[in-house]
């Protein structure tokens, strides 16, 4: 049963399923385990780059659920979390999977961390996941079950583990070079979509803001991720990184190539 009633979701009259399932390169049918979902989920990730490059360019970022369609879908560009997120929940709705969206901590950066980022909580096959598109680098790539508490979870090469805090909250952690690292915190109280409007505002507009500060593009593919640094970019492939320079000159170029991006 739905957490919260589908008018406190994002809402698109444009949104059309077979236009989106073209943009990210969806084959086949689509199935409401969990393998499909986990598909989904993976063919979205693969073809939609985590991007801010319209708040360094000192844009507003709507949460409009039929500017999100055109941005994503028809000029085939991508976002951070609302954005990535949003679209995902549309599709969700329209194939009938529940869920509810859930405001989470960021703990990346050191100091205090509002709950800025939005992810997801669905019903898969009677359980809960975590679905998650749009955390950047250390995004998960497949639908989380929230009942693995303390158990580590494969994903590609990166392995990440749930684990319940002092304050009965839920903590991601991902694994990098032998160290358990915080990535967020939540808890599962559902929230309306409007309710992440002042978080937003924050993220693209606040000089405090990871968004605000610097370029940041990130896409994932079956092999790894590639992720834009200020001249370079960090590919992971099986596992293994490699930094690739660019020159100033070339950043238009590299976007559309390596990230299928072009502004």
């Amino acid at each position: 049963m739905e957490k919260l009633k589908n008018n406190y979701k994002i809402e698109a009259s444009s949104f059309d399923l077979q236009k989106f399932l073209k943009r990210i390169n969806f084959q086949g049918e689509i199935k409401l385990n969990l393998d499909g979902i986990k598909k989904l989920m993976q063919s979205q990730i693969f073809s939609v780059p985590f991007e801010n490059i319209d708040v360094q360019a000192g844009k507003v970022i709507s949460l409009i659920g039929d500017d999100i369609v055109t941005q994503i879908v028809d000029k085939n560009r991508g976002g951070y979390c609302y954005q990535i997120n949003g679209i995902f929940s549309l599709m969700l709705q329209e194939i009938g999977v529940p869920h509810y969206y859930i405001a989470v901590r960021p703990l990346v950066n050191p100091g205090q961390n509002a709950r800025t980022h939005l992810a997801i909580i669905a019903t898969i096959e009677n359980e809960e996941y975590l679905i998650d598109l749009g955390f950047g680098g250390n995004s998960i790539r497949e639908p989380l079950k929230l009942s693995e508490i303390g158990t580590e979870i494969q994903q590609g090469y990166d392995t990440f583990t749930l684990v319940k805090t002092e304050e009965d909250e839920y903590l991601l952690q991902i694994l990098i070079e032998k160290e358990w690292s915080n990535l967020y915190s939540f808890d599962v109280t559902p929230q309306r979509w409007i309710d992440f409007k002042p978080a937003n505002h924050y993220n693209y507009s606040h000089p405090d803001s990871t968004f605000t500060q610097k370029l940041i593009v990130v896409l994932q593919n079956p092999l790894g991720k590639k992720i834009l640094l200020k001249n370079a970019i960090k590919s992971v492939t099986n596992g293994v990184t490699e930094i690739i320079p660019f020159e100033d000159n070339q950043l238009n170029t590299t976007l559309e190539t390596e990230f299928n991006l072009k502004v």
